[in-house]
């Protein structure tokens, strides 16, 4: 007999939010992880891009909402919500519906489509039904081939760092015209770092901070989704992932680039008025000199600093994560280092779902946000507990999910 019916690998918002919707619908479930380990490691001071909504874990409404946050501890959230409270918000998730959380890492996870075997630090093994994989993007930076070779004292990515103060006094030219490009300059210029940033396009793209939905009035939620994501009049079409994954490519592509290109938030804006932004220059090569970095652009120009930081985002390549077994690997149908999911994020090894980013090729765009995963939680049950609709949050839901704990 299998230990569990469903072994949920990471306990981030993905990862919690499966295991909400999947308890409260019933299903024995057990959850792998450090909680919210990602998110401890970036950047202290940040804030999240998304809005109020869109930053609650599981569902926008209902017992672990952020609004139920707020109201259960008396805890005051900013907007934008700061990082530091978005981890305590996900702590308090967590606690609610995820309480026997095993933080042990999962070393090895092989399987057949007939049940599957995980084998945890320490050498325990762990027999599942189903498995989860929702271990969210660490393992997939996205590092240009020019800082190939270069050391980490030299060049990093947005995602290796907790504190950018360390670089107070340096000269550190940061790459990338998206949110983690930005928003990582703003924070090393208000540490006292001597901050450029290098842009390959022509222009930098700003998200508007909901003018358009004030604008708007009541008429804003017919074209703006609570998941917050995509621009007015994709907004609601990409919010439905079930009907994205039914478009043909040459439809889906366009559509997810244009709902997540980069981008950066509107209150970014004048914490880098004194910030030099170079647009339209594209690095060739970059080596070590004289105890910093040089960069070469493509039109012969050189810029010389004392740390090159790669704000280039994430690049999704299943085969890097480091517990998937080989032979698990070469079994599930994969585009472009995505696995291919079917109905309920299923890949094509039975019983193995993928949640969070690794589903986006598949599902769209909704998919690499937190608010992706109130869709992923409710059509993962519909799959795992075979029910026409999964148990609502708020209804019939065991204790650890219930409002009445939550006190």
């Amino acid at each position: 007999m299998p230990d569990t019916d469903v072994a949920i690998v990471g306990a981030g918002p993905y990862g919690l939010s499966a295991a909400a919707h999947l308890r409260a619908a019933g299903v024995d479930v057990r959850v792998l992880g450090d909680p919210m380990s990602f998110w401890r490691t970036m950047p202290a001071g940040m804030l999240l891009r998304s809005n109020w909504t869109a930053t609650s874990i599981a569902d926008y409404r209902g017992p672990v909402s952020l609004d139920a946050f707020c109201a259960a501890t008396g805890v005051q959230v900013g907007r934008p919500v700061p990082l530091a409270r978005f981890i305590e918000y996900g702590t308090w998730v967590q606690q609610r519906v995820a309480p026997d959380v095993d933080r042990r890492t999962v070393e090895t996870l092989d399987g057949d489509g007939d049940g599957f075997c995980l084998v945890l630090a320490g050498g325990e093994r762990l027999e599942a039904r189903r498995v989860v994989v929702a271990a969210g993007i660490k393992p997939f930076p996205n590092r240009p081939a020019f800082a190939d070779g270069l050391p980490p004292e030299l060049a990093t990515h947005t995602g290796d760092h907790q504190d950018l103060s360390r670089f107070s006094g340096a000269k550190v030219l940061v790459v990338g015209g998206g949110q983690s490009a930005l928003e990582s300059a703003a924070l090393l210029h208000e540490s006292g770092a001597e901050t450029e940033v290098v842009v390959r396009a022509d222009h930098l793209n700003w998200l508007h901070g909901g003018k358009y939905q004030r604008r708007l009035g009541r008429l804003s939620p017919l074209l703006y989704a609570p998941t917050d994501v995509g621009p007015m009049g994709l907004s609601r079409l990409v919010a439905v992932p079930g009907l994205f994954r039914r478009f043909p490519r040459a439809a889906a592509d366009p559509l997810a680039y244009r709902s997540i290109r980069p981008a950066g938030a509107a209150w970014l804006g004048p914490r880098l008025q004194d910030v030099p932004i170079t647009m339209t220059r594209s690095i060739v090569s970059a080596t070590a000199r004289g105890g910093g970095v040089r960069v070469t652009f493509g039109d012969g120009d050189e810029r010389a600093a004392d740390h090159l930081l790669l704000g280039t985002g994430y690049r999704v390549d299943i085969a890097r994560y480091p517990f998937l077994a080989p032979s698990l690997l070469a079994r599930l149908r994969r585009v472009n280092g995505y696995p291919v999911l079917g109905r309920g994020l299923e890949s094509s090894v039975p019983g193995l779902h993928f949640l969070g980013a690794p589903a986006a090729f598949s599902f769209g765009p909704t998919m690499r946000f937190v608010s992706g995963g109130w869709y992923a939680g409710r059509a993962l049950t519909r799959a795992v507990a075979g029910r026409a609709r999964p148990g609502r949050l708020d209804a019939a839901a065991p204790a650890a999910v219930t409002m009445s704990d939550a006190s």
